[in-house]
Formats: structure tokens, sequence, C-alpha cells
């Protein structure tokens, strides 16, 4: 499932089976990669280094895989997000890019769409649109989703996840069904039960981690895609502005600004005070990759003696 902005109206899909030909029609214009500074260009190459060569076919991935791009036409973009690194705001920005100029302030909109697209269309577009991702360091991107997801939970993490971290890891029985009674209870597992969710093999074994916390490199394919920029949640507004430039749109919209209470990474070690040693370091091997391959420290402070 994917995102897809055609020029000349807000957003409309592609669901059928297409060819070569059938793309001809769809993609008239061809958008070349613009440069980068050297910050963007240094994480472009550790990406590089870190996949160790890996070139594979896009059409090696299944439909899950690509539920998390979205494709603009009008501006030769395709953005991979990632919940809880400020994709609600790249999918403002990229809806309201997608209307007439001069562009109406991207907080003027909802984020949650949803649309087919076909995949061979997606796979001709990558060699030309500008293709980019926003990342955050692993641990602080799971305490966002701790704060967002299980304490302000609504219907649909409650009944899916809050109820059962509760039920197994505080082994408490005869819930409310009811999210909203829930909240007035003050039911909510701690951040350590829900470290404990992530590390208990059960949690996959009917479906992957739920995107807020699944691994960054399994949403978007980092090895697979060679993006032409790689931002950073600790550096949003200067990279935002710089890929903004890249596309030659920074003088036609502004990012909008930074959540005020956006998760600091200065936090961390308050945060996992309460997991013992050994969880923090199965966690990290959980995790290694995506600090590995986006080039976060590994956090020595929490994992060593």
């Amino acid at each position: 499932i994917l995102l897809f902005f055609s020029p000349g109206v807000t957003f409309s899909g592609i669901t059928s089976e297409c060819t070569s030909t059938d793309f001809s029609k769809i993609f008239t214009s061809v958008f070349a990669a613009p440069k980068s500074s050297e910050r963007i260009r240094l994480r472009k190459d550790l990406l590089r280094k870190q996949c160790g060569g890996v070139n594979q076919s896009l059409v090696n991935l299944n439909k899950i895989d690509l539920n998390n791009f979205i494709v603009d036409d009008k501006h030769g973009i395709i953005y991979c997000y990632i919940p809880k690194v400020a994709c609600t705001n790249w999918k403002r920005t990229l809806i309201a890019l997608n209307h007439d100029e001069p562009y109406p302030d991207p907080m003027s909109f909802e984020h949650n769409w949803r649309i087919d697209v076909c995949l061979c269309v997606l796979q001709a577009k990558l060699k030309h649109y500008t293709k980019f991702l926003f990342v955050r360091d692993p641990f602080v991107r799971l305490i966002s989703a701790y704060r967002d997801k299980m304490q302000k939970y609504d219907q649909y993490f409650y009944d899916g996840y809050v109820r059962v971290i509760l039920q197994r890891f505080k082994n408490q029985r005869n819930l409310t069904v009811n999210y909203n009674v829930a909240r007035k209870q003050g039911l909510q597992p701690s951040f350590y039960n829900f470290i404990q969710y992530i590390l208990d093999p059960r949690t996959e074994t009917y479906e992957p981690f739920e995107p807020h916390w699944r691994q960054m490199r399994r949403l978007c394919h980092p090895c697979l895609i060679e993006y032409d920029f790689v931002g950073h949640q600790e550096s949003l507004q200067e990279d935002a502005q710089e890929l903004l430039t890249m596309v030659k749109l920074e003088n036609d919209i502004k990012f909008p600004p930074s959540y005020e209470n956006m998760t600091s990474p200065d936090s961390v070690m308050d945060w996992f005070q309460s997991v013992p040693l050994e969880d923090r370091r199965k966690l990290y091997k959980i995790y290694e990759e995506d600090f590995q391959l986006f080039g976060y420290r590994r956090p020595t402070e929490l994992l060593d003696n």
C-alpha cells in the first residue's frame, strides 16, 4: 500500500497490473536527483558501507514491505516514512505541495491516508525521483513510541497491545474493553513492560512488530533502495530545509516547527533505569542494525557495566 500523488490532483491510485508501456504514459518527465551537502553524503556513504554492497531488486519486496512509501509525481519525490520520526509533518507537507500555489499551510491537513500503486511504477520511478527518509536514535524512538501509544493509547492500541502487555507482564485480568475507561482507571504498562513485550519471542510469532516500534531498516529497506537524502530527527529543521532546497521548494513552503514535547535524547538514561542490564543488551541486539546503518553510536552508558 503506497500513497501516490499525481500532478493536478490531490492523490490518485493505480491498482491494476501495469507494463512498461503503461508506465511510459504515466511517467512523462524525468527528475534528476540533486546534489546534497557533505553531511548528507557521509550518511549515504555509511549506508553503502554498512550494507556491504547489497544489490537486490525491489521486486523481491513483498506487498507489506511497501506500506511506508509515498510517491509525489508532481515534484518527483519518493518518501519512506518512519513512525515517530516527524512523519506526520512530512505527510502534511507533501499533501500541501500537491495543492495549487501558493501552497497552503501543512498544519491545516490531517495525515492518515492509504492508497495503492502498481509496484512496477514505483520500481521505474526509483531510478529518477529524489528518494528520502528521516531516521532517529532507535532507543529515543522507542521511548517516543511508548509515550504516544502506551500512555496515550486509543482503542486500537488498547485492544491490540496495551491489554496484551498488562495481561502478560502484570498478570492483570478482567480488564475493561473500553480504552476511555481504562485510561480513567490509570491502566498502562510500565516502560519496562513495553520492553519486555518487544523482547518476548511470542510477540512476532503471528505478525511483525507494530510499525511504531518496528526497526527502521525493515520499514524503508536502505540496503535495497539507494536514498538520495537521509535526514536525522536530531537535526530535523536543518535537514528539512536542506531537503526542500535540494528539490527547489525552499521558497515555496515551510516545514512545520518541531513538536515542543518531543522526546529528548538526554532522557534516555532516566527511562532505562527500570530496565535490567541484560534486557538492555538484548534490546540493543534487536535494533543494532538501525544504530549501525544510520550512524548512531552504541549507547555504552546503558550497555556496559
